[in-house]
């Protein structure tokens, strides 16, 4: 028997991990956008779409005084971030970190001050009323003093068909590929790959059908939905390379880019 290629000894939720989330900043970003929002840090978070809990790990693992729930539909990638990502905290803080398989549009059993939903995760919901009905519930699980995060992307490189993005990491490359869009639905399906060192590829890793809001779309839902007032943090751009440094700034207008990203922040 032929010995396994590095894809099929990989475990993608790793890879996912290593590629494209950066939790601490992430941590960061949301404490500072409800800071701005009321002048104090908040204590409690709820990552909606939480795939393996990395963020809601790291929120815990910032302060004593900070507690999360983690909610997702997919029982897998909850125990995997249980064992794996859980387990990296001290033992006396593991019970404020709280797993949920659930749906993101259910009342939730503890309000909070943060919600955040990450990774353009929310593009899974394809029609209004569905967003509408996310974000209205979302209203509803924060406190008082609460703001709900929506990280977003766009521009004209995100309707490109079979448009691929690599990048070498370690022992790795990451590949992300756009297969088709739809302007009159605003329907897309983005695939993740990942390419190893022997030439071995473990090909759609994470397969994604997304419809692409505008930053507009969005803001007015919140609005509908009871929502205050929106701020949007927008992702400076590195000239170097011509992507996201990874820098939010608060704008009221923006310049064209080819593929942009942003974080809608809705304050109850």
């Amino acid at each position: 028997m032929a010995p396994k290629t590095l894809a099929q000894k990989a475990d993608r939720h790793a890879l996912y991990q290593e590629a494209v989330q950066d939790p601490v900043r992430e941590v960061r970003l949301l404490s500072r956008v409800y800071q701005d929002a009321y002048g104090e840090l908040p204590a409690r978070l709820r990552e909606d779409f939480c795939g393996t809990g990395a963020v809601s790990v790291a929120w815990v693992d910032s302060s004593l005084q900070r507690s999360a729930w983690a909610v997702d539909l997919d029982r897998d990638v909850l125990d995997w971030g249980m064992r794996h990502n859980l387990t990296t905290l001290p033992r006396e803080r593991r019970n404020a970190v709280h797993f949920l398989r659930g749906d993101v549009r259910a009342p939730a059993p503890t309000k909070v001050d943060v919600i955040a939903a990450s990774n353009f995760s929310f593009y899974g919901f394809h029609t209004r009323q569905d967003l509408v009905t996310y974000i209205t519930q979302a209203r509803k699980n924060l406190r008082p003093k609460g703001v709900l995060a929506l990280e977003m992307m766009g521009g004209p490189d995100v309707q490109t068909l079979g448009r691929r993005e690599t990048r070498r990491l370690n022992g790795f490359s990451y590949i992300w590929e756009q297969l088709e869009f739809d302007p009159i639905n605003q329907r897309c399906d983005f695939r993740m790959h990942f390419r190893f060192k022997d030439k071995s590829v473990l090909r759609n890793a994470f397969t994604y059908a997304w419809r692409i809001w505008t930053i507009p779309d969005v803001r007015e839902i919140c609005a509908q939905a009871g929502f205050s007032k929106t701020v949007v943090y927008w992702a400076e751009t590195d000239h170097s390379t011509g992507g996201s440094n990874g820098i939010y700034k608060r704008r009221d207008t923006a310049p064209p880019d080819p593929a942009w990203l942003a974080h809608i922040v809705a304050i109850r």
